[in-house]
């Protein structure tokens, strides 16, 4: 595909391809950490909308990204059924659906009407 060197090396073009894409998965997993520790802090019975966990780690326009990142969650360590929509809807769960994220939320003291988190009460 690319040329190569004669002794088989990498071709400069694939090296800052790859380089390239050594510095994408950095910077993801360091995204993905960031939103992980943050919803760590997110005591029971409170919730976060996915935008304010984007702007509490810096990242003000990737509110999609957080979802992305928490819908990879399957570590019972890190409470994302703790982040909602910012209309207050519960969003996804990839544990057992919206059913299941508002059940959670309920045993925590979340109070849910129509769907949706009081956020009045619930939201940090």
């Amino acid at each position: 595909m690319f040329p190569r060197r004669r002794h088989g090396g990498l071709s400069i073009v694939e090296s800052v391809i790859s380089v390239m894409l050594l510095e994408n998965k950095f910077i993801l997993s360091m995204f993905k950490d960031k939103v992980y520790k943050f919803t760590k802090k997110i005591p029971k019975g409170k919730v976060a909308t996915y935008k304010k966990v984007a702007m509490a780690i810096g990242s003000l326009k990737a509110a999609r990204g957080v979802a992305m990142v928490l819908s990879k969650n399957f570590d019972p360590k890190i409470p994302c059924h703790r982040v909602v929509r910012t209309d207050g809807s519960l969003g996804g769960y990839n544990r057992g659906g919206i059913v299941a994220k508002a059940k959670l939320l309920k045993s925590e003291g979340v109070l849910i009407e129509n769907g949706k988190v009081d956020s009045k009460t619930h939201l940090i």
